[in-house]
């Protein structure tokens, strides 16, 4: 059931973010820590029921495993397939256990979820889901304008 706005009793418009990771116990706290930030959480724990759940809804958010494989091939794959959907949700790896390398940079869409970084997750995933929203409305105020 949808939480529903106070005021007008209506059902509150979530974004929707699918959560793609192949380890039980990070999937539960990813999915916790983003429904807790207001986030209406689908989970999928393998790339093709992934697949299945980008064929069956609309999503703002992907968020998949970048370790279901030693070449990330298959998180990949399911981040490619989602941005082929023709309402273009905004996607981004996510690994929950330490990488013998530094922080990637926010424009290669790879987010790394350390215990010390949990409070900026949430800042991250509204970020992505706003660049995603301008991304989608900037041709359409181009159009009112000219």
């Amino acid at each position: 059931m949808l939480p529903r706005n106070r005021g007008t009793g209506r059902a509150l418009d979530l974004a929707r973010v699918l959560l793609v990771h192949g380890e039980l116990a990070p999937r539960l706290a990813l999915q916790t820590i983003l429904e807790a930030g207001g986030y209406s959480v689908d989970v999928a724990a393998s790339p093709a029921e992934a697949l299945s759940k980008l064929d069956e809804g609309r999503y703002a958010l992907v968020l998949s495993d970048a370790r279901f494989d030693s070449t990330n091939q298959l998180g990949r794959n399911v981040l490619a397939y989602a941005r082929v959907k023709e309402y273009r949700p905004a996607t981004a790896l996510i690994t929950s256990s330490q990488m013998n390398r530094p922080r990637v940079a926010r424009h290669s869409h790879e987010l790394s979820v350390y215990t010390e970084n949990l409070p900026n997750l949430l800042e991250e995933v509204a970020e992505l889901i706003g660049l995603r929203a301008i991304r989608r409305y900037r041709p359409m105020r181009t159009a009112a304008v000219g």
